[in-house]
């Protein structure tokens, strides 16, 4: 049972580094390579990118717009935390706690913080929500107050 435990916990934390290391290099291909074909990706606020974004061409096209906007980013993981140590990655909970520093098109620089939580499903996330501490600084970074 220890084992067990172990790896599961080994699994998600991997997947959860890789995933915000590929958004880190601009990887796209590889940071999307994980998702569920019918994923669902909920942002807060009231910005461009705001809202419930359903499919994995469409958060494809999200993420590039983040990508695009963002030419510097670099997320430093603080914590995870796993809702079921046991499940070795095909059905789970898994919570990122993160801090972020980037910079937009006009070379502004920005801090945020914020957890995402990614529900996955036969390993794959299916929906990812976000919790930003600063809704109101992401306007100002994305342009849009």
């Amino acid at each position: 049972m220890e084992v067990k435990t172990i790896i599961g916990a080994i699994v998600a934390k991997k997947k959860a580094f890789s995933g915000f290391d590929a958004l880190n290099r601009h990887d796209l291909d590889t940071f999307m390579s994980t998702w569920a074909e019918d994923g669902t990706y909920i942002f807060p606020g009231n910005l461009s990118i705001s809202g419930e974004t359903k499919g994995k061409e469409a958060i494809r096209e999200l993420f590039q717009k983040f990508l695009d906007t963002f030419p510097l980013i670099n997320f430093t993981i603080k914590n995870i935390y796993i809702q079921n140590i046991f499940a070795l990655g095909s059905t789970n909970v898994i919570a990122v706690e993160w801090d972020v520093k980037y910079k937009n098109q006009k070379g502004e620089e920005f801090e945020n913080s914020g957890v995402t939580v990614i529900h996955v499903e036969k390993g794959k996330p299916v929906l990812v929500r976000e919790y930003i501490f600063d809704v109101e600084l992401e306007k100002r970074a994305w342009g849009e107050g």
